[in-house]
């Protein structure tokens, strides 16, 4: 049993619900991105006289989330395997030769993988921060890999625009923002093992584009079930979204519905149909009424569910991301706006060398 510690998580939860995991390796649980006290109290309870390891993935070592997570995971993997046991189960994925995680490492003895200087969290998916928990898990990350490679080739400079999916999808994107007013972007997707890649995508996309008072707002629905809960406001609400879909043209598994003689739901004309037959009529009747309805839709088509095409699909996603922010003209690889929070956290925690801010705060609480 591994517990992933990163504050940027979704990289790697992007993956989580993908594959089914054969159980014979290491069950993948996450902490050190948030700081729900309940959350941390009940994993470590959890862990108790369990064996586990930790990967701690943190390019500095001093994000609150991460670091707090470490401190607590680091002392019972400890307490209960001994120090020198648990040295060889506690790994390091962090900056080269800086930050408070490398000095640890280096000093605790722990094994260690690189963080690429030139890497954002967010795009960090195809290097060890992403790679190394999954690869854990038990998944091809050699696959993955691979699918990212020859989207590279697809998405490359000498690929003429109208074959480049990534600027296709770069420029609908702005094109809807810029010239059709649609200030939101829903990625949908008919698959609930897309739930966590949804959650990657908004960070990926929010962190890059949401600068200088621009940018699309990313939302993600997972349909069906959102349809019982966002489709009416989607149908009918204000027309300042489009949607993506991700739609998956193959299952992995096949499932055929049975006959009932009393039929007391009437769904016996779906005898022996395959469920995902019904998915896809869902899928296509959705897109269908809320074109109707006044929303654009940009469809991504997925052969299968599997480790090489998910590559693809996270490439795609990330060199389309870069594209559409510098057509935004904005920095897509930075994200200083996040600084904010951080700042006025660390005043009201009266943090060493936050006096100054701890005072103007604790007066601007007064006036309020």
């Amino acid at each position: 049993m591994f517990t992933e510690l990163s504050a940027d998580h979704l990289p790697t939860t992007a993956k989580e619900f993908w594959l089914v995991n054969d159980k014979k390796n290491p069950t993948i649980l996450f902490a050190g991105n948030n700081i729900g006290e309940d959350y941390l109290f009940e994993l470590t309870s959890f862990l108790k006289d369990k064996k586990f390891g930790v990967i701690n993935i943190s390019k500095s070592g001093t994000t609150t989330e991460t670091a707090l997570a470490f401190r607590l995971l680091k002392k019972q993997c400890e307490d209960q395997r001994g120090k020198e046991e648990a040295k060889d189960v506690i790994v390091a994925v962090t900056d080269a030769k800086k930050g408070a995680a490398r000095t640890c490492a280096d000093k605790e003895g722990y094994k260690s993988f690189i963080i690429p200087d030139n890497v954002g969290g967010r795009f960090s998916v195809l290097t060890p921060v992403g790679l190394l928990p999954i690869a854990v898990a038990g998944f091809d990350v050699k696959q993955l890999v691979a699918g990212a490679a020859d989207m590279e080739k697809a998405c490359g400079k000498d690929v003429a625009f109208e074959e480049n999916p990534a600027a296709i999808y770069a420029a609908t994107r702005q094109a809807l923002y810029t010239q059709a007013g649609k200030k939101i972007e829903i990625v949908c997707n008919f698959q609930p093992k897309l739930h966590y890649f949804a959650e990657w995508w908004k960070q990926l996309y929010g962190e890059s584009e949401g600068k200088d008072q621009k940018g699309i707002f990313p939302a993600a629905c997972d349909f069906t079930t959102d349809l019982h809960s966002m489709g009416q406001w989607i149908q009918q609400g204000e027309r300042s979204i489009f949607e993506t879909v991700i739609s998956v043209e193959t299952p992995n598994e096949k499932l055929l519905f049975p006959h009932d003689d009393e039929n007391l739901d009437g769904l016996n004309f779906l005898e022996g149909k395959r469920v995902d037959e019904v998915n896809k009529m869902a899928e296509l009747g959705t897109r269908l009424a809320h074109v109707d309805g006044g929303v654009p839709n940009i469809l991504v088509n997925v052969p299968e569910l599997n480790a090489y095409y998910l590559g693809q699909l996270i490439y795609f996603f990330e060199k389309a991301c870069g594209i559409s922010g510098l057509l935004e003209e904005v920095n897509p690889f930075n994200q200083p706006g996040v600084e904010a929070y951080k700042k006025n956290m660390f005043a009201l925690l009266n943090k060493p060398g936050y006096e100054a801010e701890s005072k103007a705060i604790q007066e601007r609480l007064k006036n309020e």
